[in-house]
């Protein structure tokens, strides 16, 4: 399936928080040998009300993925689950757990870099972020420094590999 969504240069702020979502995905390969995906949430004054990258390995926690980490610190600093009118910034399109996480936080917009062939649900496998049998739906830009961010992740696994190919 091909992803739904034209793929975004960004706006500035687009960028600058892909950016931010960088290196927080950096951090995760780097403190916790994670895959290093980072996501970023900010609210609709344009602050960061919640961050984090992957830690379902260092945690033994299934759902630890970068977006659920960032989720949960936004509605901690929030004091709601529903991250209304909030902007999520992924450097890697989620699965369909985030999806569905993102659907039930009724999440305004979700930005990320690099698409996932095998498993995305923002539109290249599956779209579960339109489906207009959920309550609600997110507005998505994809593709945001979308080289950087598969540049990251291809480089992650082929030295897990023990690969060193361009």
């Amino acid at each position: 399936m091909e992803v739904n969504y034209p793929e975004s240069t960004g706006t500035a702020e687009d960028l600058r928080w892909m950016r931010h979502a960088l290196a927080l995905a950096e951090r995760a390969e780097r403190e916790d040998d994670e895959v290093p995906v980072g996501a970023v949430v900010v609210d609709a004054a344009g602050l960061v009300v919640g961050e984090g990258w992957n830690r379902n390995i260092a945690e033994r926690d299934p759902s630890a993925h970068a977006e659920i980490v960032a989720m949960r610190a936004a509605g901690r600093a929030l004091g709601n689950h529903r991250l209304l009118d909030c902007t999520l910034y992924v450097t890697l399109e989620p699965c369909a757990m985030c999806a569905m996480a993102m659907v039930h936080a009724r999440i305004g917009r979700l930005v990320y870099g690099a698409s996932d062939p095998k498993t995305g649900a923002a539109g290249s496998v599956f779209d579960l972020l339109a489906d207009p049998r959920h309550n609600h739906r997110v507005q998505v830009a994809a593709g945001v420094l979308a080289e950087e961010a598969g540049t990251r992740l291809r480089q992650y696994f082929r030295r897990k590999r023990g690969r060193t190919a361009p």
